[in-house]
C-alpha cells in the first residue's frame, strides 16, 4: 500500500474514532482519566463541540507515547462494538509495535487545535528552595496561601472523586464508604484531666472501640500529634486515607486547613534527596506563585496541617533514629517523615501513618497513638452488601446467601474480600439457585477466580491469553519487588484487559522535581499475588521444584527480623487454593485442557503442605498454615494438621482477626483430642471470638491482652455456651467494664462443665466482682475462680467473706493485696449434692450442715482494722469449720489480735490462724497468751515482734479423733496413760525476738497460768539476762513437764549456766542442757520418758543408757554441753558442786573451752566426788603437755575411770564405769601428744598402778628407737592384757631388732608385728597367761648384710618364738643362706617365711640351695614362685636319719653337681615330712634332681606340685622318685597339664601305696581306679 493510501486509511480511522467516541463521552473520559490520572478534563468538557472535545482528548492520549496509545486502541477494540474489519485496521495500524506512529496532526490537518497546557496539568516551576525567598507583604502572603489552600481542595476533589478502586463495582456502590472497626491500642501521652475522658471517649480506655470521627475530634488535639493506623492487608487502610482526603475536600474536616497524602510505594521511586518544601510542592501540588510565602504560612499554622503517609511498612530507605533535619536540609523521604514525627520539621503539624502490624520503625516517637484497624463485623457486612446491591431483591438474596454460608460470611470480615464476594454474588445470583454459594464460593481463591471469570468479556477470543499475560506481569513484579509499573512494563493488550476489568489502577507518579509519569498497579496487592499464583500454577515454564519453593510460611512478625514485609506473604495461600480439586476445571480452561501437568502441580503443593503440617511451628505460621489448608479443601490434609498440633498451642504478640480464628476453628474441627489455646499479648479483632462458636475441641481457652474490651467480651459470651468441652477459661489483662461483664455473667451459667475461670487484671469494680461471684452456685464443676488485680473495696471484701461462708461449694477465699482467688470443692462434692442433703435432713441446723466442709480464709494485706473484726467473727460463727484463717498484713493491733485469739476456739479452726504484721506490741503478748490459755486444740503459738509474726497452729478437736480410738489406745499403752482418755495436744509456745526482760516474766507466766499441755517453750532472741534466767528457773517447776526450753540469744553468762544446771536436781524433766556462748545458744531438753515420770507414770522397760538408783526408781541419762567459754577454777568448782546433786548418769561435754593446768587440776580433782558421772568429754580444747600424765593419774585417783582417750592435746574423753562397778578393765589412748623418750619412764610408772590395762595406744608420738627401747624394757612390768599400738612413730631397723631381742623378756606377748613401710607402726598383742609359742612379723624393714648376725642371734635366743615372717625386707639369697646357717637353738621348732621379689625368678635349683645350709633338720619345705615366697620349718637339735644315710650312699653319684646338691639336701632334710612346690617351672635337670631327692625322703608324707609346668620326660623322673616314697599320705598334683600318658606313668608309680589317703589331680578319675 502506498503512502497516500495509508494516509487515507488512517484519516478514515480517526474519523471513525471521533464519530464513535462522541457517542459515549463518559467512557472516553474514564479512559483518559485512567491513562492520564493527573489531567483535569473540566475545560474540555465545557467545549460546545463534542467532536472537538473528543479530538482534544485523543490528542492528549496520543501525546503520551506509543505504549499508552496502543493500550487505548486495545481498550477500544475490547470494550466497544467495533466492526471486525475496522478492528483489524485499528490493531494493524496502532495496536502493534512498529516504526510508524501516525497522529491526527500528521495526516492533513491544516489548522490543528492549539495544544495549550490544560488547567489540570501542573505547571512546571523551579524547584522549591533553590532560590532565596523574595520579600512579600503580609497581605500578599495570605492571598497566595489562600489561593494555594483552595487549589489543594480542588485537586483533592479531582483526585478522590468518591470512586474507590476496585474491580467491576456497580455504579451505586462507588459513592458509598463503610467504615471498618477502629480500636485504640496505645496512647502514652498525658492528657488534660480537666477535659477528662468520659465513657465512650477514645481516650477513656486503651482498648476501646472508636469511630472515624474520633480520629480528629477536638479532644484528640490535646493528645499525641502522631497517629499510626495498623491493619492487615485488605482492611481498607488506603481506602480510608483517600476517603479522609475526600471528606476534607468537601469541608467536613474543618480542623485542618491543608491535607497532604503520600504513599510510600510512590516515594520509594524517588532516589534523590529532598527538602520538605520540595516534598510538599514539587511532589504533591505546586502553588501557582510564591511557594516560599505559602510554606511560611504552613509553618506558622502547622497545627492546621495534616500529613498522611500510607504504607509505612513499604518504606525502603532506612532512616537513623537519631537523624534530625532542618527545614532546608536534604534527606530521603523517610528522613523527612521522621523529622515531621519528631517535630523538627513543621513543628505542631499532625501526622498520620498507615502500616501493617508489626514492630514500627524507630523514627516514630514513643508517644505516638496507635489505632488498630479491623475488618467488618456482622452489621457492617450487611451495610456493605446493602450499599453494593442497588435493588431490594438483590440485597435480600445476597444477605440470604451470607446467612446460609458461614464460611463466606467469615471471609467478608475482611473488607477487600467482602468486596470480591459481593462482586461474585452480583454476577452469580441471577442464575444461581438459593444456597449454592457454599459450593461456588468456598474459599478465598475461588472467590478471586469467580470474580475474574465474571468480569472477563464473554466470547472474547483472547481473554485467557490476556489473563495469563496479566499473571506473568504480576509474578515478575513480585519477584523484583515492583508493585508500580510503567506503560512499557505491561503489553498493550494486557493493559487494556486489566483496565477493562478494573484489575489495574493508574495514578500520576512523581519521581522528582518536575518529573512525572503515569504509573499502573493492581487494585490491591493481594490481587497481584493471586495472579502471580495463577501464573505459577498454569505456566508450562514453571516446574514443580520452583513451584514447591514458593510454598513457604512467613512469620507475620513484621519488621522483627527484616526491614520491610515481603511481597509474597499471601502467595502460598493462593497456591493452596489453586491446588483444590474444585479449581481444576477452571484452570483447565486457562491452560487449554492440560490436565496432567496441572494435576502434578496441584499434588506438589499438597505434598509441600503435608510436610509443613507435621512440623513444630510458631503461632503465626500455624495460622497461615490453617489458611492454606483450608483453601485446599482437602479433608485428609486438614486431619493431618489437626493431629499434629500440640496439646498446648500458644499465640503470642501478633494480631489475629476473625478470619484467622475461623481458619483455626476449621482445622480444629478435624481433631479428635482436646487442645489448649493460649492468646497472650495478641491484638484481637473485637468480634473474633464468634469464630470459635461450636468448637468442641477446645478444653482450655485463655486471652491476655489490654485490647480486649467490652465488644470482645460480648462476642465471647455468644460463643462460650457452644463450646461443650471447655473446662478452663482465662480472660486476663483486658479492658472489660460492667457492660462486658454483664454479657459474660449471662453466659457462664450456660457452661456448667467449666472447672476454672480467671478474670484477673480486668479493672473490674465492686459490683462486677459480686455479680461474677453470685454465679458460683450455678457452676457445679468449678474448682477455681481468679479475680485478682481488680478494684475491690473493704465493704465488698466483707460481702465476699459472707458469700464464702454461705456458699456450700467454696473451700477457700484468698485475698492478698490485689490477689483474689476462690477455690471450690471438687466435683464429688457439688453444690447440688450438699443442697440435697440439707433438704433430706429437714431440721438440720446451718451449723450442722456446715460441718461437711472446711473453709480456708486468707485475707492478707487488706487494711482490715479492729472495727471490722467483730463483724467478721459474727459471720464466721455461723459458717463451717475453718481449716485456716490468715489475717496477716492488716491493721488489727493489740485489741483486734486479742479478739481473734479469743474467738479461735469458738471458730473451730483446724489448722492455723495467722495474725502476723498486724501491729501487735509487747503489751499485747500477755493478752494473746491469756486468750489462748484454755484452748484445748492449740498446738503451736509463735510470736515474734521483730519479724512481725503471730501464728496460732491448731490440732484436730477431740471428737474428730474418735475414729482413731484404737490407735490412740495403743499409743496410750506405750505412754502408760489411761486408754479411756485421749491425750491432749502437746503445745509449743515460741515468744522469740519480743524484747522480753526479767520484769516481763511474771506477766507472761501468770497469763499462761501453767498447763501440763505445754511441751516446748521458746524464749530465744529476748533480753532476759542472768536475772531473768534465774527467775525463770524458779517458774519451771510450775510450768509442767516440758520437752524443750530455748533461751538462746538472751545475753547470758556462766551465772545463767549455774542456775540452769541446778535444774537437773530441781526439775525432773530437764535431761539435757546445751550452752554455746559464741552463738548464744542455750537449750534445755527433756524427753517423753522424763515427761511421763514427772506426771506419775512408769516405763515398762529401761531405755538404753538408763539405770536404777533404787527399788522402783528410774535413772534417766542427763547431759551438760558447754561450748565457747573460759572456765576458771572458781567457775569449775561452782559448776561441779552444782552437779554433785544431779541424779545420774550424767554426761559432761565441754567443747571449744579454755582450760589452764590449774583449771584442769580442779576439774579432775572433783571427779571422784561425782559418782553419777558417766562421761567427761573435752573437745577442741587446747591442753598442756602435762595433761597426759594428769589423765593417766586418774586411773589411781578415781577407780571408776574406765577409759582415757587423749588425742593431739585437743580432744580428751573420759569414760566412767558405774559406781557399783569399782573394778574392771581399763583403756588408755594417748595419741599425738608429743611424748618422747624422757616421758616413757614416768608414764610407765603411772601405768603400773592400773590393775588391768586392756589397751595402750601411744601412736603418733615422738618415741623414736630410744623411746621404743625404753618402753620395751618396761613392758614386762606393765599390766597390759590386750594390745599395745605404736603407729606413726619414728622407728627403724634398730627397733625391729630390739623388738626381737626383747621378746624373750616378755613372757605374756603372743604376737608382734612391725611395719616400716608406708603403714609404719608396731602392734603387740598380749595374753593374761605366759605364752610358749610366739609369732613375729616384720615387713619392709630393709635389713642389710650386717644385720644378719644380730637377727640370727635374736632368733637363737628367743626360744619361745616359733614363727617368723620377713616380708619385703630386702633379704637376698646369700643373706638368707647366712641367716639360716647362723640360727641355732637347743631345741624346738622354728618356722621361717620369706617373701621377696627375687624368689619368683631365682629358679628351683637355686632355691633348694637355701635348705642345704641350715643348722637344724628341715621338716617342711614350701616354694611358690608366683607368690614370691618360700617357707622352711626347722627342728632343733639336728639329728641323722639312718635310713636316709643308706639311701644317700646308694643312689648318689658324687661326681656331678646335681648329685652334690642332692647329697647336701639329704643331710639337712632327712626328717622332711612335707614338700610343697607351687607355680614352679620344672626343667629336665630340676626333675632329675627332684627324682634323686625324693629317693632319700623316707619320712615324706605330703607332696604338693600344683599349677606348675612339667615335661613328659620330667614327669617320668618325678614318677620314679614318688614310687620310693612308701609313707606318702597326701599327693596334690592339681592344675597341671599331665595328659593321659602322664596319668598312666603316675598310676604305675602309685601302685602299692597303702598309706595314701588323699589324691588331687585334674585326672584323678584315671588314677584312683588303678590304685
Amino acid at each position: 500500500m502506498d503512502s497516500i493510501s495509508t494516509q487515507l486509511g488512517t484519516r478514515n480511522q480517526w474519523v471513525w474514532l471521533v464519530r464513535q467516541l462522541s457517542k459515549d463521552p463518559e467512557w472516553l473520559s474514564a479512559k483518559v482519566k485512567f491513562f492520564l490520572p493527573n489531567t483535569d478534563l473540566g475545560c474540555r468538557n465545557e467545549a460546545a463541540d463534542p467532536s472537538q472535545r473528543v479530538l482534544l482528548q485523543l490528542g492528549e492520549l496520543h501525546a503520551q507515547g506509543p505504549a499508552t496509545w496502543r493500550a487505548f486502541i486495545h481498550c477500544v477494540c475490547m470494550e466497544l462494538e467495533v466492526p471486525l474489519e475496522l478492528e483489524v485496521l485499528l490493531l494493524s495500524t496502532w495496536g502493534q509495535h512498529g516504526d510508524g506512529f501516525p497522529s491526527p496532526w500528521d495526516i492533513g490537518e491544516e489548522n490543528p487545535p492549539e495544544r495549550q497546557l490544560q488547567h489540570g496539568l501542573k505547571r512546571p516551576l523551579p524547584s522549591c528552595g533553590s532560590s532565596p525567598r523574595p520579600k512579600q507583604s503580609r497581605k500578599q502572603q495570605l492571598e497566595l496561601a489562600k489561593r494555594y489552600l483552595q487549589l489543594l481542595r480542588t485537586s483533592a476533589q479531582q483526585r478522590y472523586d468518591g470512586k474507590f478502586p476496585g474491580p467491576g463495582q456497580p455504579h451505586a456502590f462507588q459513592q458509598a464508604y463503610i467504615p471498618t472497626i477502629l480500636q485504640w491500642s496505645r496512647a502514652t501521652a498525658a492528657f488534660d484531666t480537666q477535659g477528662a475522658a468520659v465513657p465512650g471517649s477514645p481516650w477513656a480506655d486503651g482498648g476501646a472501640d472508636m469511630s472515624i470521627q474520633d480520629l480528629f475530634n477536638s479532644r484528640t488535639n490535646k493528645g499525641p500529634r502522631v497517629t499510626v493506623l495498623l491493619g492487615k492487608a485488605g482492611m481498607g487502610k488506603t481506602t480510608l486515607t483517600r476517603w479522609l482526603c475526600r471528606k476534607w475536600a468537601d469541608g467536613q474536616l474543618d480542623c485542618f486547613q491543608a491535607l497532604f497524602l503520600f504513599e510510600f510505594r510512590q516515594l520509594n521511586l524517588i532516589t534523590s534527596v529532598l527538602t520538605l518544601p520540595q516534598l510538599l510542592f514539587d511532589l504533591y501540588l505546586s502553588p501557582e506563585a510564591g511557594s516560599d510565602a505559602v510554606f511560611q504560612y504552613l509553618e506558622e499554622n502547622a497545627s492546621g496541617v495534616l500529613l498522611i503517609f500510607d504504607g509505612l511498612e513499604e518504606a525502603l530507605h532506612p532512616s537513623s533514629s537519631k537523624e534530625t533535619l532542618g527545614p532546608e536540609a536534604l534527606g530521603p523521604a523517610l528522613a523527612l517523615f521522621s523529622g515531621l514525627c519528631r517535630g523538627t520539621l513543621l513543628p505542631g503539624c499532625r501526622v498520620m501513618a498507615t502500616s501493617r502490624p508489626g514492630k514500627l520503625p524507630d523514627c516514630l516517637p514513643t508517644e505516638a497513638a496507635t489505632i488498630h484497624m479491623w475488618g467488618f463485623d456482622g452489621p457492617r457486612v450487611e451495610e456493605f452488601v446493602c450499599c453494593f446491591f442497588s435493588n431490594q431483591p438483590s440485597q435480600e438474596a445476597a444477605l440470604a446467601e451470607l446467612q446460609a454460608n458461614g464460611h463466606l460470611r467469615s471471609l467478608c470480615a475482611v473488607p477487600a474480600l467482602c468486596q470480591v464476594a459481593c462482586l461474585c454474588l452480583h454476577h452469580l445470583l441471577p442464575g444461581m439457585a438459593p444456597g449454592q454459594s457454599a459450593a461456588l464460593l468456598p474459599t478465598v481463591t475461588q472467590n478471586y477466580l469467580q470474580m475474574v471469570l465474571a468480569l472477563s468479556p464473554r466470547g472474547h477470543h483472547r481473554a485467557a491469553e490476556s489473563l495469563l499475560g496479566l499473571a506473568e506481569v504480576a509474578l515478575r513484579g513480585l519477584e523484583t519487588g515492583k508493585v508500580i509499573f510503567s506503560a512499557g512494563d505491561i503489553p498493550p493488550s494486557t493493559m487494556a484487559f486489566g483496565a477493562a476489568l478494573g484489575l489495574l489502577t493508574s495514578f500520576c507518579v512523581r519521581t522528582g522535581p518536575g518529573q512525572q509519569e503515569t504509573g499502573y498497579a493492581f487494585t490491591h496487592l493481594s490481587l497481584q499475588e493471586f495472579f502471580a499464583a495463577l501464573h505459577l500454577m498454569t505456566s508450562p515454564k514453571v516446574d514443580q521444584v520452583t513451584l514447591a519453593s514458593h510454598v513457604t510460611l512467613h512469620s507475620r512478625w513484621v519488621l522483627r527480623t527484616k526491614a520491610r514485609p515481603g511481597l509474597l506473604d499471601h502467595l502460598p495461600t493462593f497456591l493452596a487454593g489453586l491446588a483444590s480439586c474444585t479449581c481444576q476445571p477452571l484452570l483447565s480452561r486457562l491452560t487449554q485442557h492440560c490436565e496432567a501437568g496441572l494435576g502434578a502441580k496441584q499434588a506438589t503443593v499438597i505434598q509441600a503442605l503435608k510436610k509443613l503440617a507435621t512440623r513444630r511451628l510458631t503461632g503465626p505460621k500455624v495460622i497461615e498454615l490453617c489458611h492454606c489448608v483450608g483453601e485446599t479443601q482437602a479433608t485428609e490434609l486438614a486431619s493431618l494438621m489437626a493431629r499434629s498440633l500440640p496439646y498446648q498451642l500458644p499465640f503470642h504478640n501478633f494480631p489475629l482477626t476473625y478470619a484467622d480464628l475461623a481458619a483455626l476453628t476449621n482445622i480444629l474441627g478435624h481433631r479428635d483430642v482436646p487442645i489448649h489455646l493460649d492468646f497472650d499479648g495478641c491484638p484481637l479483632e473485637p468480634h473474633c471470638p464468634e469464630a470459635l462458636a461450636g468448637c468442641g475441641q477446645v478444653e482450655n481457652l485463655s486471652f491476655k491482652s489490654r485490647k480486649c474490651g467490652d465488644s470482645f467480651a460480648e462476642a465471647l459470651s455468644r460463643s462460650l455456651p457452644t463450646m461443650g468441652s471447655l473446662k478452663k477459661l482465662g480472660l486476663a489483662g483486658s479492658s472489660i467494664t460492667a457492660r462486658g461483664i454483664y454479657h459474660l455473667v449471662q453466659a457462664l451459667p450456660l457452661c456448667p462443665q467449666l472447672e476454672e475461670a480467671s478474670f484477673q487484671d480486668n479493672q473490674l469494680k465492686d459490683q462486677e466482682v459480686l455479680s461474677i461471684v453470685e454465679v458460683l452456685p450455678r457452676l457445679p464443676w468449678l474448682r477455681k475462680l481468679d479475680l485478682s488485680h481488680n478494684s475491690v473495696s473493704l465493704s465488698t471484701l466483707l460481702r465476699l467473706t459472707k458469700v464464702a461462708v454461705r456458699c456450700p461449694t467454696i473451700r477457700m477465699l484468698q485475698v492478698r493485696k490485689a490477689d483474689l482467688i476462690i477455690l471450690l470443692f471438687p466435683p464429688t462434692e457439688t453444690a447440688a449434692e450438699l443442697h440435697g442433703a440439707r433438704d433430706l435432713q429437714g431440721n438440720t441446723s446451718p451449723r450442722k450442715e456446715a460441718q461437711s466442709r472446711n473453709l480456708t480464709l486468707r485475707l492478707q494485706k487488706c487494711q482490715l482494722s479492729v472495727c471490722v473484726v467483730e463483724e467478721l467473727i459474727a459471720q464466721l460463727r455461723e459458717g463451717p469449720n475453718l481449716d485456716e484463717m490468715d489475717l496477716s498484713g492488716n491493721q488489727l493491733e493489740n485489741e483486734g489480735c486479742r479478739l481473734m485469739a479469743e474467738a479461735a476456739s469458738r471458730l473451730h479452726l483446724a489448722r492455723k490462724l495467722d495474725l502476723s504484721d498486724n501491729g501487735l506490741s509487747l503489751a499485747g503478748v500477755p493478752c494473746i497468751l491469756r486468750a489462748v490459755s484454755m484452748c484445748r486444740t492449740l498446738a503451736d503459738l509463735h510470736i515474734s515482734l521483730m519479724h512481725k509474726t503471730v501464728v496460732l497452729t491448731f490440732a484436730p478437736e477431740l471428737d474428730e479423733q474418735e475414729e482413731n480410738q484404737e490407735r490412740a489406745a495403743f499409743l496410750d499403752s506405750l505412754m502408760l496413760q489411761a486408754p479411756s482418755e485421749l491425750p491432749l495436744c502437746a503445745l509449743h509456745i515460741r515468744l522469740t525476738h519480743c524484747g522480753l526482760q526479767a520484769e516481763h516474766l511474771d506477766q507472761v507466766c501468770t497469763a499462761w497460768g501453767g498447763s501440763c499441755r505445754l511441751s516446748h517453750l521458746d524464749l530465744s532472741g529476748n533480753a532476759l539476762g542472768d536475772d531473768g534466767v534465774a527467775q525463770l528457773a524458779q517458774w519451771l517447776p510450775g510450768l509442767g513437764a516440758l520437752l524443750s526450753l530455748n533461751l538462746s540469744e538472751n545475753g547470758l553468762s556462766l551465772d545463767a549456766v549455774f542456775s540452769l544446771a541446778r535444774c537437773f536436781s530441781t526439775v525432773p524433766w530437764v535431761l539435757h542442757l546445751e550452752v554455746g556462748f559464741e552463738g548464744q545458744h542455750v537449750i534445755l531438753r527433756g524427753d517423753r520418758r522424763a515427761r511421763d515420770l514427772s506426771t506419775g507414770g512408769s516405763l515398762p522397760e529401761l531405755p538404753a543408757g538408763a539405770r536404777c538408783s533404787g527399788f522402783g526408781q528410774r535413772c534417766i541419762p542427763r547431759s551438760l554441753c558447754l561450748r565457747e567459754c573460759r572456765l576458771e577454777p572458781p567457775s569449775l568448782t561452782h559448776l561441779c558442786e552444782t552437779l554433785e546433786k544431779c541424779p545420774g548418769p550424767l554426761e559432761v561435754k565441754l567443747s571449744h573451752v579454755v582450760l589452764s593446768d590449774q583449771s584442769l587440776d580442779t576439774l579432775l580433782g572433783h571427779l571422784p566426788r561425782l559418782p553419777q558421772l558417766s562421761l567427761l568429754q573435752l573437745s577442741q580444747t587446747p591442753l598442756s603437755p602435762r595433761s597426759p600424765f594428769l589423765l593417766v593419774h586418774l586411773f589411781s585417783l578415781c577407780p571408776r575411770v574406765q577409759k582415757v582417750d587423749l588425742r593431739s592435746l585437743h580432744d580428751a574423753t573420759l569414760h566412767f564405769r558405774p559406781s557399783d562397778e569399782q573394778k574392771g578393765r581399763c583403756c588408755c589412748r594417748l595419741t599425738g601428744c608429743g611424748l618422747g623418750q624422757k616421758h616413757v619412764e614416768p608414764l610407765c610408772q603411772m601405768l603400773r598402778r592400773c590393775e588391768d590395762l586392756s589397751q595402750l595406744d601411744l601412736s603418733a608420738n615422738q618415741l623414736g628407737n630410744a623411746g621404743l627401747r625404753c618402753l620395751l624394757e618396761h613392758l614386762p612390768g606393765l599390766p597390759i592384757s590386750g594390745s599395745l599400738r605404736l603407729s606413726d612413730s619414728s622407728i627403724s631397723q634398730e627397733s625391729a631388732l630390739c623388738l626381737l631381742e626383747s621378746l624373750s623378756a616378755c613372757p605374756r606377748v603372743r604376737e608382734a608385728s612391725m611395719n616400716l613401710g608406708s603403714e609404719r607402726g608396731l602392734w603387740i598383742h598380749f595374753s593374761r597367761q605366759e605364752q610358749t609359742a610366739k609369732t613375729l612379723r616384720l615387713r619392709e624393714c630393709s635389713f642389710q648384710r650386717e644385720h644378719m648376725s644380730r637377727l640370727a642371734t635374736g632368733l637363737s635366743q628367743a626360744c619361745q618364738l616359733t614363727e617368723l615372717t620377713l616380708s619385703w625386707c630386702c633379704l637376698g639369697l646369700e643373706d638368707l643362706i647366712v641367716l639360716l646357717s647362723l640360727v641355732s637353738r637347743p631345741e624346738g621348732l622354728l618356722s621361717l617365711r620369706v617373701e621377696e621379689p627375687w624368689i619368683g625368678r631365682a629358679g628351683l635349683l637355686s632355691l633348694l640351695q637355701v635348705y642345704t645350709h641350715t643348722s637344724g633338720n628341715v621338716t617342711k619345705i614350701s616354694i611358690s614362685e608366683t607368690q614370691k615366697q618360700l617357707c622352711i620349718q626347722l627342728k632343733f637339735p639336728r639329728q641323722e636319719n639312718p635310713e636316709a644315710v643308706a639311701l644317700r650312699l646308694a643312689h648318689c653319684d658324687l661326681g656331678t653337681h646335681h648329685s652334690l646338691l642332692v647329697r647336701q639336701l639329704m643331710e639337712t632334710c632327712t626328717w622332711l615330712r612335707q614338700l610343697s612346690l607351687s607355680q614352679v617351672n620344672l626343667c629336665y635337670a630340676s626333675c632329675l634332681l627332684l627324682r634323686n631327692f625324693l629317693l632319700s625322703l623316707s619320712e615324706l608324707k605330703k607332696f604338693r606340685l600344683t599349677s606348675s609346668c612339667v615335661t613328659s620326660e620330667g614327669l617320668g623322673h618325678l614318677a620314679s622318685g614318688l614310687s620310693h616314697c612308701h609313707h606318702l599320705e597326701e599327693l596334690d598334683l592339681s592344675n597341671n597339664q599331665l595328659g593321659e600318658e602322664g596319668a598312666k606313668v603316675l598310676s604305675g608309680a602309685l601302685e602299692g601305696k597303702r598309706w595314701l589317703k588323699r589324691l588331687e589331680s585334674v585326672i584323678s578319675e584315671c588314677l584312683v581306679p588303678k590304685k
